[in-house]
């Protein structure tokens, strides 16, 4: 988050969900049905090919309000889901019965989470009067104010316990994990927006990311150990954009990343993790507001952008919408590493006026020779698209609930992980996912034991 209109299918809507004939054994899938209506309030609409296994609301002390379901990470038979007010850890092992382990108090704007061994680490992206849990939130005139990444050890999922934090310039909306040349250090790759006038945390021109090193063995050590910029020279024809980044995603095995950079696309060479080294900025003025995030391809041969047009609070998919405003853009990465759009990806699902709709966070399905992710919508719901065919992308599962009677709603994040879809719902909770598809099955045989969607690792 950040604060055209396709053709519908003539597919008949029963009441209580939109589906699609299943296709049959050892044929591939075709295009997921799109309803011919708006869903009811409440309502839930899925695609023949994914229903929903199970469900956990929210509880206290995530039961006040703006208490939102934020992004996902997992361990093993864990998924650790952030939230406005803290974290939450659930046993997944029986992804039919999830459990919550524990609830964890930690509240801080938006508490983006990620995981890497017995470590923990959470983004907070608002002033803070102090870095642990306990403190309130303060203004950016404040001197004294912290933002930035905290640290916790998770050996226990039980009871994380809280280590320590580093502030970071502007301090840190997202993060990204990025290994380091041994196992001893990992790298967390920090975007943020910014400047913010009259704050002495986030003075301008804030063209760059923050890198925080861990050590493994002593993480209350971590310190930042370079701000590289991005664009050496301020982009005055961007004076309606945020500096800095938004989101980064690495593929370490590739030595790239790409960053989804308010009004830029960037890749990057990391080689060095310590020095990343941009080797192109790609732009759409005509068609992405707000470049949110990014994905590879498993062969690192393409790349999806999303915009988050509206910063997540506006509705994008509407009948009468652009069909590239808050949408995806399919990039293929050329031998000599240049970036070169092909097609632009959005929900064939009509919303109405008052669902926020726009492309968010999303990974990829591991299906071995093909290009398939899933990715949330807010309350467009979690769609499964293949890009394959870099030039015609198309929806092949979905699902999703009505409109709720909030201005900000829906999933947040969809991540695949060991043979189920994970949605991290702001309002509604973890929700589990099960597709069932010829065209996606081969998945289920790949197993993952950590996933964060912004550190991709290749699969068989």
């Amino acid at each position: 988050m950040t604060l055209p209109a396709v053709a519908l299918s003539a597919a008949l809507c029963a009441a209580a969900a939109c589906t699609t004939t299943p296709p049959q054994a050892g044929t591939t899938a075709s295009p997921s049905a799109a309803p011919a209506r708006v869903l009811d309030p409440e309502e839930i609409g899925h695609s023949a090919n994914m229903r929903l296994l199970a469900n956990v609301p929210l509880d206290a002390p995530f039961d006040v309000p703006e208490a939102w379901g934020t992004d996902l990470a997992f361990q093993g038979d864990y998924a650790f889901v952030g939230n406005y007010e803290g974290f939450a850890v659930h046993d997944i092992g029986d992804p039919a019965h999830p459990e919550v382990v524990t609830r964890v108090a930690c509240p801080g704007v938006q508490n983006d989470i990620s995981v890497s061994g017995d470590l923990l680490f959470l983004s907070i992206d608002e002033p803070r009067t102090d870095d642990t849990c306990a403190g309130g939130p303060t203004g950016p005139e404040d001197p004294s104010g912290w933002e930035g990444i905290r640290i916790f050890d998770i050996s226990d999922k039980a009871h994380p316990r809280y280590v320590s934090a580093v502030r970071t310039e502007c301090g840190s909306h997202t993060h990204t994990i990025v290994p380091g040349k041994d196992t001893g250090t990992v790298y967390l790759y920090v975007s943020s927006p910014g400047p913010v006038p009259g704050s002495e945390s986030c003075p301008a021109p804030h063209e760059n990311i923050s890198i925080v090193e861990v050590p493994v063995a002593n993480p209350r050590s971590a310190r930042v150990v370079a701000t590289p910029e991005l664009f050496p020279e301020q982009r005055p024809e961007d004076e309606s954009f945020a500096a800095g980044c938004h989101d980064i995603t690495a593929y370490p095995e590739k030595g790239l990343a790409a960053g989804a950079c308010f009004g830029d696309g960037v890749l990057m060479d990391i080689s060095d993790p310590v020095a990343p080294r941009v080797l192109q900025i790609v732009s759409d003025r005509d068609n992405f507001s707000i470049w949110h995030s990014a994905t590879f391809n498993n062969a690192g041969t393409k790349i999806v952008f999303s915009d988050e047009s509206g910063g997540g609070l506006a509705p994008t998919c509407g009948a009468s919408d652009d069909p590239t405003k808050g949408a995806d853009a399919v990039y293929e990465l050329t031998p000599d590493r240049r970036l070169v759009r092909h097609a632009y990806f959005k929900i064939p699902r009509v919303q109405d006026a008052k669902e926020n709709c726009v492309a968010h966070n999303g990974s990829l399905i591991p299906v071995p020779g093909r290009d398939v992710m899933v990715q949330a919508w807010y309350m467009g719901g979690v769609s499964v698209w293949d890009f394959t065919d870099s030039d015609h992308p198309k929806e092949i599962a979905y699902f999703e609930r009505g409109p709720l009677p909030r201005a900000f709603a829906g999933s947040w994040s969809a991540y695949y992980y060991n043979g189920h879809i994970y949605s991290s719902d702001i309002t509604e909770g973890l929700d589990v996912l099960r597709l069932d598809d010829p065209l996606t099955d081969p998945a289920k045989a790949v197993r993952m034991t950590e996933l964060n969607a912004q550190t991709q690792r290749s699969y068989g």
